[in-house]
């Protein structure tokens, strides 16, 4: 009978730890297709789109960027956002240099032959 409860307490002690750590979670999680292949249903999948996205002017300047404000998530800045602003960023930059670009060209061919850079 001792034997019994012991073999008890660390059958208890065991799924305790499981429930515990979130181990449980980690071992027994279902796929979302119920197959072997295919991701896990946890949660974390897509971000909720609760919140209004973070939006730059289409010209951004340094004012709009000291400005940005966004919201706090379980790990930090929430992703979405930041990486929406990244990417709206990337191409407003991308934009100025091909203006520049093109502003840099139309100069040179505007320039008198004797006022030429080598």
């Amino acid at each position: 009978m001792s034997l019994f409860l012991v073999f008890l307490a660390i059958v208890l002690i065991g799924v305790a730890v499981l429930l515990g750590t979130g181990l449980a979670t980690k071992i027994f999680r279902r796929r979302r297709d119920g197959g072997a292949g295919g991701s896990f249903d946890d949660g974390f999948d897509e971000p909720v789109a609760s919140l209004p996205p973070v939006l730059l002017p289409e010209r951004a300047a340094a004012a709009d960027i000291d400005r940005l404000r966004f919201a706090v998530g379980l790990r930090g800045y929430r992703m979405d956002q930041v990486d929406q602003v990244l990417d709206d960023l990337r191409e407003q930059i991308v934009t100025k240099d091909q203006e520049i670009e093109a502003l840099g060209e139309e100069l040179e061919r505007l320039r008198p032959p004797t006022e030429q850079r080598p």
